[in-house]
Formats: C-alpha cells, structure tokens, sequence
C-alpha cells in the first residue's frame, strides 16, 4: 500500500525517498501502462509548481501520449518537433527554461512556461519521453535533472 509523504528538508533526501518508492510501487511488475502511470502519479505528487507530468511512447517515428497527469495532452508528436520530439531524435534530455523560447514548442496547455524532457533508453533503444511542464519559467534546475534521469533509469528497468 503506498503511503502519501511529506517530503520537506533538503530536496537531495526527497530524491532518494521518491526513488525507493518508485521501486517500492514497480517491482515484480510487469504491466507498462500500469508502470507508467504510477510514475507519473508519484511524480505529481512529489513535483512542485508543475501543470503538466507523463509519458509519450515510441510508435513509428512518432511519439505517442502515455499515462500522465495533468490536462488534455496532445495525441502525437512527430520525431524532430517541439521539446519531446528534439528529446527523442537526439535521446538526450531537454531542459527549457523558457518554452516560449524554444523554436517549434508545441503547446499542448498555454499555462507551461518550462519544461523539462528525459528520453527512456532501454538497451540503445529509444521507448519513449519522460515529460514535465511549468506554469514557472527556469523551473527546473541541474539537481533535478539528474534526478529525473535516475528515476527513469530505474524506470526503464520495469518496461
């Protein structure tokens, strides 16, 4: 059963809890969308002064919406386009301080004003986008980025 938390104190110690639980809520797992979508629960719940926290899968030479939390999304993402699609195409993480900024941003929610990208590689191979907005620009700092990388690290141990 997964308890709610208050996660206060230094922000590097809540990154360790969330990821024992994020192993807590996967392991002997199986089911992907069941995977994903307590992913993003748990990120929503642990993020601050976020609108927007989910998964686009590969399909093709696209990506397509996944478990997330938040509004409405956009369905498809072509390869190449917007902060997901560049994250997918170079499979490295996209930070945007400003996504008003960023040339070709696609605005699923008007609100964001940041966001943060992390590609899910499993085995070279590209599965999908870890994706996180703001309604606050240069939301995200080099501390959570890496952060977000290790959560998906241990995610992509569980798809």
């Amino acid at each position: 059963m997964f308890k709610v938390e208050n996660y206060d104190g230094a922000r590097e110690k809540n990154y360790e809890l969330v990821l024992k639980q994020l192993k807590a809520l996967i392991e002997d797992k199986t089911n992907r969308v069941a995977n994903l979508s307590n992913a993003s629960a748990l990120l929503n719940q642990f993020l601050d002064n976020i609108n927007w926290v989910g998964f686009y899968l590969c399909e093709g030479e696209e990506l397509v919406l996944g478990p997330f939390q938040g509004l409405p999304a956009c369905v498809r993402i072509p390869f190449g386009k917007g902060v997901c699609g560049t994250a997918a195409v170079e499979q490295k993480t996209v930070r945007v301080e400003d996504v008003n900024q960023f040339a070709g941003h696609i605005a699923c929610d008007a609100a964001s004003q940041s966001e943060i990208v992390v590609p899910l590689v499993k085995n070279n191979e590209l599965i999908g986008v870890l994706d996180i907005d703001s309604p606050i620009t240069n939301r995200f700092t080099e501390a959570e980025e890496q952060f977000l990388r290790n959560f998906a690290d241990v995610l992509i141990q569980h798809l």
